[in-house]
């Protein structure tokens, strides 16, 4: 038998997937789309001399800013990919994006919620017209820029094959992967957001002009920002498990004992999960028994877990008769 080669059992750490760069792209048009109505809206209202026109360009600048950092974010883990000082890969850059952008949606939410405030104590005059106008153009960007980003849908096809320590994930395996792309999520949170501040304006707008119930507008601002605030804490607290690897895996974790652990004299000594892509997981595995095998038949069980993509496995022999207890 010829020697093998170390390239046999060297593996890359670039889990990123198909899905990803799918998601850089769509981003991407989206800032594109936010910062032509950027454009739009400040010639406009310069032009025009409408405040709330020229308001809502900046808001719009500051929205492209925040999505640029997700498509930042996509780059870098791009680009850093096969860097060896990120020990497991460039995986988790954009989620934490995906966090920071959360901790920025929190903030425009307590802004929006203190500006509604203010306004219930200080009441303005409202040029409704010209304010449902730039409401109902907003509305039309930000349901654009959700279509374009697919609706922040979590794709479940891996986009690299890759064959670690003799693993080799089928097609078939790759679709029930479970995939968390916080940077998207995110994305999709800014423009779900702006859009339901849009159609909160709209309404309470409308009744301000037709009906005179100017309260309705500040009333619908905080009802937006406690949304708003909401779906920030939701997503800062999703990405921040994953940061600092507290993730749930336990559906991952029975699959690896019932494939294990069912063997007669096989167990669980310890065992470490945790996402290193969005469609990704490495999981150093310790297993002790009487009669070990060797390391490739014990991942030959596991072949078919999907989203394990850097497994390490120590086989532990056990002299003592107690070890075939379990508890």
């Amino acid at each position: 038998m010829q020697p093998h080669s170390i390239d046999a059992w060297t593996h890359t750490h670039d889990y990123r997937t198909d899905a990803e760069l799918q998601a850089e792209r769509r981003t991407r048009w989206v800032v594109y789309l936010t910062l032509a109505t950027m454009v739009v809206e400040l010639i406009a209202g310069w032009l025009t001399g409408s405040m709330a026109l020229l308001a809502d360009g900046w808001h719009m600048g500051s929205h492209a800013a925040a999505l640029g950092m997700s498509v930042i974010a996509y780059r870098f883990s791009r680009r850093w990919a096969g860097d060896d000082r990120f020990t497991f890969g460039t995986g988790k850059v954009p989620t934490l994006a995906g966090y920071t952008s959360s901790l920025l949606l929190g903030l425009g939410a307590l802004w929006l919620f203190w500006e509604s405030l203010t306004r219930f104590l200080q009441p303005i005059t409202i040029q409704y017209s010209e304010a449902i106008t730039v409401a109902i153009l907003g509305l039309v960007v930000n349901v654009a820029s959700a279509w374009i980003l697919g609706g922040g849908s979590a794709h479940h096809h891996h986009g690299h094959d890759h064959d670690h320590h003799g693993q080799e994930h089928a097609d078939a395996h790759q679709g029930h992967r479970e995939y968390k792309d916080h940077n998207l999520r995110a994305a999709y949170l800014h423009v779900i957001a702006d859009a339901l501040t849009s159609v909160l304006a709209i309404g309470a707008l409308s009744a301000g002009m037709l009906l005179g119930w100017a309260f309705l507008d500040p009333l619908m601002g905080i009802v937006g920002a406690l949304l708003i605030g909401r779906w920030a804490y939701g997503l800062a607290k999703d990405s921040a498990q994953t940061l600092l690897d507290a993730e749930d895996h336990r559906t991952i974790a029975s699959q690896i004992r019932a494939a294990l652990e069912t063997i007669d004299d096989v167990q669980i000594a310890d065992l470490h999960l945790w996402r290193v892509g969005a469609a990704s997981r490495a999981c150093i595995l310790s297993i002790v028994t009487h009669d070990p095998q060797s390391v490739e038949h014990y991942k030959r069980l596991l072949a078919d877990i999907p989203g394990i993509d850097h497994l390490t496995l120590e086989v532990n022999q056990c002299q003592d008769a107690h070890c075939r207890n379990r508890d």
